[in-house]
């Protein structure tokens, strides 16, 4: 309320007029005036200073001398927890008299006012400043400062890394101003900054007191996927992840949870970057010197797989002990092939110790130990002359490689998929991943190899061929396929022979073409090469005195021809010589 011990009597005022009823003299207007001369004068729309003469959670109540009390939500002190009755305080006049006669003020426009000038006085003169968090915002905060809405990164709100945010909310805090953008009015405000120069000291002293192989009581603060960071009382110190446990670590949740106090010891420290890296495996005995001594190479363990990689898998046999079974210990198969189509991480496998070297705290595994070799008693199960069936592995130009069994392996070579067929390469045969069926021909038992055959499981039918394609006779073919030197004919017998151009000549004197079916006559056959020379033009020539007609062969009739005064092995070259001769005997004649 007003305060009226400074008002005075009017001069003119007569009192005994009053006390006897009579209507005053005095101008109302005159009380008024009276009235307003004591007090205060103010101007709207401009900054004043008024005094807190009620607080409660919804409003405050400020007066400034005026001829009422302005109220103003308490919602413009959030900033403030400590405001109480008594304490001065700015106001911002916007209105004098509302609707109800009302002053109207606002604690948030007078800050407002200045606020601008008071936060580049704070960040210059480096001052420590009060906020309200308002709320969260991506990244970090938004903090009230002197009424301007100022960022609080996530980063700066402490020295630890924060875990909730949400506990901030509604805090007021003490901060320092880091950055102003004068352009856009951006303020970022830190509270870590405050604290940071006396944990710098403290640091200091800290690091001064290290010791290689110090153990020290800690706390973890953050835990990531390298590390565990360790709040050794004002300084920190990394675990890294290898040196959390002797056996493999894939999560650092695994061993610590966060603030678990736990004992480190001092692995090493630099002062000037302020790194100290700790160890927690070190103050437990290495898994190696446990080891059961009795276990020697022969020994037979079981174990998890913990690592896998494409040369092989790592297998723990007890935590901090780890085995490697290289990927050609896992099979007796000689074809490379990747660790993981044998085994996956969390597999429990058993294997046998192939080497183990204490002092190098490494050992070799194997499984495929567990097996039989198939080799040891490979003449057993497949002796020369056996009769299987393979899998196609791949291919060379010289042959086919199979597979009998895992481990048993063998090549076919390519004179030896078929008597009669010329086989070019071996994918005009078969495909990779067919079955074939093939005779064991020979045994190489030092380097693991199968001689094979697949043309051996039928009877040579070059054996009937040396009967039935003799010089001289005469058989039914198709010309299959056509090149300069000369055709490839198909013997309806199933014989396969070649003619020169000379010889595909027909009596029409036209030359014979791919896909005709004509007589051939046999003017050379050598069983060792498999070579068999034909004639077309032959069938037709007029035979002379010293020869009879050779007896023409179909495919039904398997006899062998009848051949006068011509010896079976007379070649082609023979014949030509034989028949010029008789020429020039008949010109010697004449």
């Amino acid at each position: 309320m007003s305060d009226f011990k400074n008002v005075q009597p009017l001069d003119n005022f007569d009192w005994e007029e009053f006390e006897n009823g009579a209507s005053s003299s005095v101008k109302k207007a005159d009380l008024e005036k009276a009235y307003d001369e004591t007090l205060n004068k103010i101007q709207e729309h401009e900054v004043v200073e008024g005094t807190v003469i009620s607080a409660d959670k919804k409003e405050v109540i400020v007066n400034i001398g005026y001829k009422s009390d302005g109220i103003i939500p308490a919602s413009e002190f959030r900033y403030n927890p400590d405001l109480k009755v008594g304490d001065k305080v700015e106001v911002y006049v916007e209105d004098q008299e509302d609707k109800r006669g009302q002053l109207v003020l606002s604690h948030k426009k007078a800050r407002l006012a200045k606020s601008w000038d008071k936060v580049n006085a704070a960040l210059e003169n480096e001052e420590v400043i009060q906020g309200y968090i308002k709320c969260r915002t991506k990244g970090g905060m938004i903090v009230d400062v002197f009424g301007i809405e100022a960022f609080l990164p996530g980063s700066q709100i402490d020295v630890h890394p924060i875990r909730d945010y949400d506990v901030f909310v509604g805090k007021t805090m003490e901060f320092k101003v880091v950055k102003i953008n004068q352009e856009f009015r951006n303020v970022v405000v830190s509270h870590k900054a405050l604290i940071e120069a006396e944990l710098e000291a403290q640091r200091k002293e800290i690091i001064g007191k290290l010791e290689k192989g110090q153990i020290l009581e800690g706390t973890v603060k953050n835990i990531t996927s390298y590390g565990v960071f360790v709040d050794l009382g004002g300084v920190d110190g990394l675990i890294h992840i290898t040196d959390l446990s002797w056996g493999r670590v894939s999560d650092p949740h695994e061993v610590v949870t966060l603030d678990q106090k736990i004992n480190v010891v001092i692995l090493d420290f630099d002062e000037e970057k302020k790194r100290i890296a700790l160890g927690l495996k070190q103050l437990t005995p290495h898994p190696w010197d446990a080891l059961d001594a009795n276990l020697k190479v022969g020994d037979h363990v079981k174990g998890k797989v913990v690592v896998m990689a494409d040369y092989g898998a790592f297998v723990e046999i007890q935590p901090g002990v780890e085995g490697l079974i290289h990927v050609s210990e896992m099979s007796w198969s000689q074809h490379l092939r990747s660790a993981q189509e044998f085994m996956k991480v969390g597999d429990e496998v058993e294997a046998v110790i192939l080497t183990l070297d204490r002092d190098e705290r490494k050992m070799s595994l194997g499984i495929k130990q567990l097996k039989e070799d198939p080799w040891e008693t490979i003449e057993v199960k497949y002796p020369v002359g056996s009769k299987h069936t393979a899998k196609v592995r791949n291919f060379t130009n010289f042959g086919i490689f199979v597979e009998l069994e895992e481990g048993v392996d063998g090549l076919i070579h390519i004179s030896d998929l078929s008597w009669t067929k010329k086989v070019k390469h071996p994918s005009e045969f078969t495909s990779v991943g067919a079955e074939i069926d093939v005779v064991v021909l020979d045994i190489d038992k030092e380097n693991r190899r199968l001689s094979l055959g697949h043309k051996q499981l039928e009877d040579n039918p070059w054996d009937t061929y040396e009967t039935l394609y003799t010089p001289g006779s005469v058989h039914h073919g198709k010309i299959t396929e056509m090149m300069d030197k000369g055709a490839v004919i198909t013997l309806d017998e199933g014989g396969e022979g070649f003619a020169t151009p000379k010889h595909l000549v027909k009596q029409d004197g036209t030359q014979a073409q791919q896909g005709e079916e004509l007589d051939f006559m046999v003017i050379e056959f050598v069983k060792d090469t498999k070579r068999i020379i034909l004639s077309h033009s032959r069938t037709f020539e007029e035979v002379k005195d010293d020869f009879k007609p050779a007896r023409k062969h179909t495919a039904h009739k398997a006899e062998a021809p009848v051949i006068n005064n011509v010896a079976a092995g007379t070649t082609l070259g023979d014949l030509d010589a034989l028949a010029k001769l008789k020429e020039e005997m008949e010109k010697g004649n004449k």
